[in-house]
């Protein structure tokens, strides 16, 4: 009989975690992001700018790094990168308004230059001072249009495959953009590997329970992004005429395979931008932050070491 209940009571500890990773992969994702955030020195906060509230990552001690993640983004795409930056740098990751944990309202805009000023809010709340400012895709497009109309905010500027200007080869991702097609909205749970394969030279491996959690959260989360892409449409901010006005050093990083943004875009970063260095990182995709967070920090390191 005892050992029956010895079976019995390790059969259960194996069924439960088991159970709750296929039944709430939810609550296993924020148990890992948790870990993830703790091992990079990062703790959860947030802030009022204006009507919208702000939720960011925050960790580390020493000169201010800023980071801005891309449309349908979040502060976490950056955790596992900003683990190199912690030991050294005080690094401050906000989920822009509209997306993440932070505010999203139906009748506030969400263009480039909306989200501009609320970045300035943003850093003038928590009292940043001039920071290391680094953003990917719409973020950089941000981060860009910052340092060009705010430069006494910017220490220094990182590119990582932005968007921003018109590349001389469009992707296939731009081309359906000019037909009015977002081809990263996620429609459904089957969709999800599509958007995947976009963003990604080499797609990172998902377990299904997984793999539907975030799927779901996509769908979900589809009608507000086409708003915010709505907004961003009306404005048609172009930040290529802008270049010239950023005076901060810039490293302009780019994944080889970018299939969202070509890569023929960095040249006109580079003649627009006087102070600029170059990186390429090949076989790697959109998001270097995500796919290669390593590499990619280290670049960046490499970078901050010059300024």
């Amino acid at each position: 009989m005892k050992r029956k209940i010895c079976i019995a009571l390790i059969l259960t500890v194996i069924a439960v975690p088991i159970t709750i990773y296929f039944a709430a992969p939810g609550l296993v994702y924020r148990a890992t992001i948790s870990v993830e955030r703790c091992r990079s020195g990062l703790a959860a906060k947030s802030v009022m700018v204006g009507d919208h509230r702000i939720a960011y990552l925050e960790g580390g001690s020493g000169p201010v790094v800023l980071l801005i993640h891309g449309f349908s983004g979040e502060k976490d795409h950056w955790t596992r990168f900003a683990k190199r930056l912690t030991p050294s740098y005080r690094v401050v990751i906000p989920d822009l308004p509209g997306f993440g944990e932070s505010t999203r309202s139906w009748t506030a805009k969400y263009g480039i230059l909306d989200q501009v000023a609320r970045l300035a809010g943003f850093m003038e709340a928590l009292k940043l001072g001039p920071a290391h400012l680094a953003g990917n895709s719409m973020g950089g497009n941000v981060a860009g249009a910052l340092a060009a109309r705010r430069p006494e905010l910017v220490k220094s500027l990182a590119l990582f495959d932005s968007s921003g200007v018109t590349p001389p080869k469009k992707s296939e991702m731009q081309l359906a953009w000019d037909r009015g097609v977002n081809l990263l909205l996620v429609n459904d749970a089957d969709d999800y590997d599509r958007v995947m394969k976009l963003n990604f030279s080499k797609p990172i491996w998902l377990p299904g329970p997984m793999k539907r959690y975030f799927a779901e959260k996509a769908a979900a989360a589809r009608p507000f992004n086409r708003k915010v892409e709505t907004d961003r449409r009306a404005e048609t901010y172009d930040l290529g005429p802008s270049l010239g006005l950023i005076r901060a050093r810039t490293l302009i990083l780019w994944g080889g395979d970018d299939r969202i943004l070509d890569k023929s875009a960095v040249a006109l970063f580079e003649r627009g931008i006087r102070n600029h260095v170059t990186v390429i990182m090949e076989q790697c995709g959109h998001t270097p932050m995500l796919e290669r967070p390593d590499e990619a920090a280290g670049h960046y390191l490499d970078f901050l070491e010059t300024i």
